[in-house]
């Protein structure tokens, strides 16, 4: 079945099936979804965290107490991100990996089970994945950078397994289809470093495995390094335009873009960004607050995906964006 589920079971009047039947839909050959990743710019809706240190000042019992009051403020948190995305015309939403505060930390972490008032935590979180459902919010997972399925170093492929594992578990309470991870480092030899991440995809579970993407990075890792891998294991691969400008591997955009969307089975997901003193800048790799018009490549523009906006300004980036491509033609979603 479409990602969209039939007209009568969605009840928001801002969904697109409200211009779109799922069959309609379906037979588009392009639409771009704008997606907003993990926090906001001004409008205040936050996500919330604790440390270590402070929670193991306190008993077992009060610590647990405090992650739970956390974990349901998130989840309400993430209640008013989705609606700021309906209302606003973004179809996308990264889910920051920290939304189940120091869940997988050696000192402090937690099965959400051992939270009091655990059940009314997921429920929280299962009602946030309906209302994105009914309101065709695609959401996403982005790992911090210390997950490493290409250590050398097998304690630290279990901990960055153990990480999957738990952003898996809310995945599936929200309807996430995508947790994506960079390969990580080469450690001198990156042939072996990706035989590692090979064997690596093969232990994790089902849950994981049907979510997990891979995407090219700006030091390490080139779209040529990853396809050949995305391709062996049959997971996706998320393209960065603009890693790859700052880390090039000869091939073109448009070679990349066609690569990259034969290894989805569902909605692609790309990224964009902008370099924040522009693009002859000594060092492009940190982001600009907003997206160049330019830096939104043409080979883009008539495809249906999902572009994630990996820009400083957040929600005021996306907005700025939508306006530019708008003007450009571009068809967007929703």
């Amino acid at each position: 079945m479409s990602v969209f589920q039939k007209k009568d079971e969605m009840r928001n009047k801002r969904h697109i099936l409200d211009i779109f039947t799922p069959a309609q839909y379906d037979e588009m050959t392009h639409m771009i979804r704008l997606g907003l990743c993990c926090k906001f710019h001004d409008e205040p809706i936050a996500f919330k965290t604790a440390t270590a240190t402070a929670l193991l000042r306190l008993d077992r019992l009060a610590y647990l107490e405090r992650l739970s009051d956390l974990c349901r403020d998130n989840a309400e948190a993430l209640r008013k991100a989705l609606i700021y995305c309906v209302r606003n015309r973004i179809g996308c939403f990264r889910i920051n990996s920290q939304i189940l505060p120091l869940k997988t930390h050696p000192a402090v972490g937690y099965a959400i089970a051992d939270l009091p008032g655990s059940n009314a935590i997921v429920s929280a979180f299962k009602a946030c994945g309906e209302l994105a459902r009914q309101n065709a919010i695609r959401l996403t997972f982005h790992p911090d950078q210390f997950i490493l399925l290409s250590s050398s170093n097998p304690e630290i492929t279990r901990k960055s397994i153990s990480d999957l594992e738990y952003q898996a578990e809310v995945a599936a309470w929200v309807n996430a289809d995508v947790i994506n991870i960079h390969a990580g480092g080469a450690y001198g030899n990156k042939a072996e470093a990706l035989t590692r991440v090979t064997a690596a995809v093969k232990t994790l579970s089902p849950a994981v495995r049907s979510r997990l993407t891979f995407e090219n990075d700006d030091r390490v890792y080139t779209p040529a390094d990853l396809l050949p891998l995305c391709r062996a294991t049959g997971l996706p691969f998320v393209y960065d335009v603009h890693h790859h400008r700052c880390l090039p591997d000869g091939l073109s955009v448009e070679t990349v873009t066609a690569q990259a969307l034969e290894t989805w089975d569902r909605e692609p997901l790309f990224h964009v960004s902008s370099p924040k003193d522009g693009p002859n800048s000594k060092n492009r790799r940190p982001h600009h607050d907003f997206i160049a018009p330019a830096d939104f490549p043409r080979e883009w523009r008539r495809l249906k995906l999902t572009v994630e906006v990996e820009a400083k300004a957040k929600e005021l980036a996306v907005a700025r964006l939508r306006k530019d491509l708008t003007q450009r033609r571009v068809s967007l979603i929703p």
